[in-house]
């Protein structure tokens, strides 16, 4: 019988992401010597440093993927961006903290393109994050994210610690956060078409439609961060993405979802609507040199998977 030498810990694990990482370990991607642990904001409240300390001494982990955060969508960052970055900071310092202090082996966090400088040039690449202020409408979020990386490099300089961090792109998937008027664009245009189709009404799209995006699907995702807790030893990011060819707009995104659920009603773009940023296009390069095998699921088949998932599940996706 295989001893269990590590024990990892996976904050927000409730989540998009960290139902991911739990399919994808349940499905024969975990190891023998691996326990995997998933909690949730029920099991600690981590912006309170005594609640995190308490949950690392309960669980004892060697390894963590840190998930947790206060996450929105373009609108709900627009309106309370003081928040994200209050308790956003809280989190990320009281997690990193107690492993730390815990002597927890190796810690891989979650970051987003977002925090990316807005003033850029494209493609945006591992060494660009902190060259210039994100975009306005979510610099709470962006700068609490960025921190991250800065505490890392600390952990790393002073104490030898192996933290490190990933930056997916627009993940997607099942157990998203299907909210219309607070989740991502994907998920909420799924819910959307959902309501239109039942109701046999046009498709109302916030903004012009054409900005665009590199979106990944939570189960690619979740393989990723696998090799990266495991495989993965510098403490710079890595970008976990798509490539550049692979980028869609809005409205190539609207489209397939309302192919994947049989709509056939009108699309209408209300440009009254932010767009928000225009495009993040990032670079996977790094990620390519490392792994330039790995096959990513096929866009349209992966938002085909996530709306049979939300139809499958709408009375508690919709929520």
């Amino acid at each position: 019988m295989t001893e269990v030498t590590k024990r990892i810990l996976v904050t927000g694990g409730t989540g998009l992401v960290g139902r991911a990482i739990e399919k994808v370990v349940a499905d024969g991607e975990g190891r023998p010597d691996e326990e995997w642990i998933f909690v949730s904001s029920r099991d600690a409240n981590l912006t309170s440093s005594s609640e995190t300390k308490a949950l690392f001494e309960r669980h004892k982990p060697t390894h963590v993927i840190h998930l947790a955060a206060m996450v929105g969508g373009l609108f709900k960052n627009l309106r309370s961006n003081l928040d994200f970055w209050r308790t956003n900071i809280h989190i990320n310092d009281n997690v990193l903290h107690s492993a730390h202090e815990s002597g927890v082996q190796k810690v891989v966090s979650c970051l987003s393109t977002c925090i990316f400088p807005d003033k850029t040039s494209y493609p945006i690449d591992e060494t660009m994050i902190h060259n210039g202020p994100p975009h306005s409408s979510n610099f709470g979020y962006s700068y609490a994210k960025r921190m991250i990386d800065v505490q890392n490099r600390g952990y790393s300089e002073q104490h030898g610690r192996r933290f490190t961090a990933v930056i997916p792109t627009n993940v997607f998937g099942p157990h998203d956060n299907f909210n219309i008027e607070d989740g991502h664009v994907l998920p909420g245009l799924i819910h959307k078409v959902y309501l239109a189709k039942q109701s046999g009404s046009a498709l109302t799209v916030w903004g012009t439609g054409e900005p665009r995006r590199q979106f990944i699907y939570s189960l690619d995702l979740a393989r990723l961060f696998l090799w990266v807790l495991r495989e993965y030893d510098e403490v710079e990011p890595i970008i976990l993405s798509v490539g550049e060819e692979d980028e869609v707009s809005i409205r190539e995104a609207a489209e397939a979802i309302a192919e994947a659920m049989e709509f056939g009603g009108e699309l209408v773009f209300d440009t009254t609507k932010s767009d928000g940023q225009f495009k993040k296009t990032a670079s996977n390069a790094k990620l390519r040199r490392y792994l330039p095998g790995f096959q990513f699921t096929p866009f349209r088949k992966a938002v085909k998977e996530t709306c049979a998932w939300f139809n499958a599940n709408y009375a508690n996706a919709r929520k």
